[in-house]
C-alpha cells in the first residue's frame, strides 16, 4: 500500500490533509473519524481503507489551483540529520565513509514551507542539500531494522540547507544548519509500506542547473538502519523527522564554489515523492 498525502489549506482557517491524485486533493477533513494521525499513516490496514475511501469517490476533490502545499510538519520535536552518509558525498569531501553514522541536529523553528522563501543571511555562504526525510508515526525507541516500516508515518524532501561560514568558523554544525528557513519540507509525504525509500532517485537543481543528481541506493547506512541507529541512543517521537543525509554536488564543494544566492531558486527532487521548490531571497533587505 502506498498513498501521496498532503498538508495543505485552500483559503480556509486551518490547515487540512488530502490524498494528493492527477484530479486534485481528496480531502479528509469531512470523514466520520477525522483526519490521519501520524500513528495512523503508519498502518497499511488504515492507509487500504483510506484508498477505498479515495476510490469510491465520496470525498470532495480541491483544485490543484486552489491548494498550497505546506510542510508536513510543521515543527517537529526534533530534526536528526545524518553526515555523510553517501558514498558520493564522502567522496567529494575526500573522506571515508564513517563506521557508524554520524548524527546531528537542525533546529525545529528553521522549517519552512514550499514555495516560501529560504531567507539568505548577510555574509552566510549558504548552500542546498536534498536529502530524503522520514518522518516518525509511532513512539520509537530501540527498534529493530525489521520493524522500522511499522514506525514511520511516511517520506518527504527536506533541503538541508546549510550556512558554510557559521558551520566552518564553529567546528560543528549545529548553528549553521538552523538559521530560521533553513528546513524546507515538503510538497508531499508518501505513506506505506510499498514506497521504498532505500531505491530512489534524488536531485537538486538551481535556476533549472543540476547539480545534485544521485540515487538513495548509495546510502551509506540505509533508513532502515538509521532509524535503528537513532532509536537507540534517543526515543522518536511521532513527528520527528531524520534527514537521511545528501548525494555529492554540493556547492561548497564544487570547483569552483557554487552557493545559493538571492534571486535564485532551488528545487531539491525525491523520485515518487514530488519537487521541493523554494526562492533565496536577501535576509539584509
Amino acid at each position: 500500500m502506498e498513498l501521496k498525502l498532503v498538508r495543505y489549506t485552500d483559503g480556509g482557517s486551518r490547515p487540512s490533509w488530502g490524498v494528493l491524485a492527477d484530479e486534485g486533493v481528496h480531502a479528509l477533513s469531512v470523514r466520520p473519524e477525522g483526519e490521519p494521525t501520524l500513528a495512523d499513516l503508519a498502518d497499511d490496514r488504515y492507509l487500504a481503507r483510506l484508498s477505498a475511501a479515495v476510490h469510491g469517490g465520496g470525498l470532495p476533490r480541491v483544485p490543484h489551483s486552489s491548494v498550497r502545499a505546506l510542510a508536513p510538519v510543521s515543527r517537529p520535536g526534533k530534526i536528526v540529520c545524518v553526515g555523510l552518509n553517501y558514498h558520493d558525498h564522502a567522496e567529494e569531501q575526500g573522506e571515508e565513509p564513517p563506521d557508524e553514522p554520524i548524527l546531528f541536529s537542525k533546529a525545529p523553528t528553521a522549517v519552512t514551507n514550499p514555495g516560501d522563501p529560504i531567507v539568505h543571511p548577510p555574509g552566510e555562504r549558504v548552500d542546498y542539500e536534498v536529502e530524503l526525510g522520514a518522518v516518525i508515526g509511532r513512539t520509537a525507541r530501540d527498534v529493530p531494522a525489521g520493524e522500522v516500516d511499522d514506525y514511520v508515518a511516511g517520506y518527504t524532501v527536506v533541503n538541508d540547507v546549510s550556512g558554510r561560514e557559521a558551520q566552518f568558523a564553529d567546528g560543528q554544525w549545529f548553528r549553521g544548519k538552523s538559521y530560521d528557513t533553513f528546513a524546507p519540507m515538503g510538497p508531499s509525504l508518501v505513506a506505506g509500506s510499498a514506497f521504498d525509500p532505500n531505491a530512489v532517485d534524488v536531485e537538486t537543481r538551481v535556476d533549472g542547473e543540476v547539480r545534485q543528481s544521485s540515487n538513495t541506493a548509495e546510502f551509506v547506512f540505509d533508513v532502515h538502519e538509521l532509524v535503528e541507529y537513532a532509536s537507540a541512543t534517543m526515543t522518536l517521537r511521532p513527528g520527528d523527522v531524520v534527514a537521511t543525509g545528501t548525494p555529492g554536488g554540493v556547492g561548497v564543494f564544487r570547483d569552483p564554489p557554487a552557493l545559493l544566492e538571492p534571486g535564485q531558486t532551488v528545487a531539491c527532487t525525491v523520485e515518487g515523492v514530488g519537487t521541493l521548490e523554494n526562492p533565496v531571497v536577501d535576509g539584509g533587505e
